[in-house]
């Protein structure tokens, strides 16, 4: 009697970082291990990978898209091409999420805010290729980019504000209030600020991670349906349910890359006016 597919663990196998990549006509290559740095395990991953992939990417198209723009300039014609979709995007980016959320000093910070933007957006569809990997499926990696914002977001809160403003976003007094309603007031409402503080870093975190990760296993499932029923009828319906939840992966990658760099740019703003 046939034994019926691991769907779960093709799943999972899939999904989960390792220590090999999935390469077309030669199967799987083991990366290398072993490697130690005070007594941590640095040794790299299949996610390790695709993020320096995803690294290159935005590297690569913001220097092409760059070199083309500044060349159509310098021959006095307007941008084209590639390089005015990646411009459109820039600006875009830059304007209507970091300026538009973060105010007067959102300049500073669009620099961070467009990489944040095109470095998820390329690990989202990195998973969407064959033989491809996502690493924002990962925890680890949403959790890092988290806390890059939330360190961000405090320290450049703490110069915009000063000492003495800064304290303000945590012991929180309403204005017109004092003695001893004041003090109520501010021992009940600094635990909340203070949660509030991380809370911020922990939804971008699960929000991008969940969301990478449910497309994955839907679309997984589906696939896995063919196998485990072995019917044509059931393949034909699987295979339409799967190409429909690409195209939303799609969309969701693009989604996903643009609301992370919105409530980065939501987060910087909310401590960078004491309004």
């Amino acid at each position: 009697m046939m034994q019926a597919p691991d769907i779960g663990g093709m799943i999972f196998q899939h999904t989960s970082d390792s220590h090999f990549l999935e390469l077309p006509f030669i199967g799987e290559v083991p990366l290398p291990t072993g490697w130690r740095l005070f007594g941590v395990d640095v040794s790299p991953t299949k996610h390790v990978v695709f993020l320096l992939l995803a690294a290159l990417l935005v590297f690569l198209t913001v220097r092409t898209a760059g070199r083309s723009v500044q060349k159509r300039q310098q021959e006095g014609r307007g941008p084209k091409g590639f390089g005015a979709a990646i411009e459109a995007i820039a600006l875009f980016v830059r304007d209507d999420v970091a300026v538009a959320n973060i105010g007067h000093s959102g300049k500073k910070f669009a620099p961070y805010v467009m990489t944040l933007f095109f470095f998820v957006l390329y690990c989202n569809l990195l998973g969407l290729i064959p033989y491809g990997s996502t690493p924002t499926g990962n925890i680890v990696v949403t959790a890092t980019l988290a806390v890059l914002t939330f360190l961000i977001t405090e320290i450049s809160g703490f110069f915009a504000l000063g000492p003495k403003g800064y304290l303000k976003t945590i012991v929180f007094v309403p204005p017109g209030m004092h003695g001893l309603g004041a003090v109520a007031m501010a021992g009940l409402m600094t635990p909340i600020e203070l949660i509030s503080k991380l809370v911020k870093p922990f939804a971008l975190c699960l929000r991008l991670f969940a969301n990478m990760t449910a497309g994955h296993f839907v679309i997984l499932a589906l696939l896995g349906l063919i196998f485990l029923f072995a019917n044509w009828f059931v393949a034909a319906g699987s295979v339409l349910f799967v190409l429909f939840m690409m195209c939303l992966e799609l969309l969701v990658a693009f989604l996903q890359a643009y609301i992370f760099a919105l409530l980065t740019s939501v987060f910087i703003g909310m401590l960078q006016h004491e309004h």
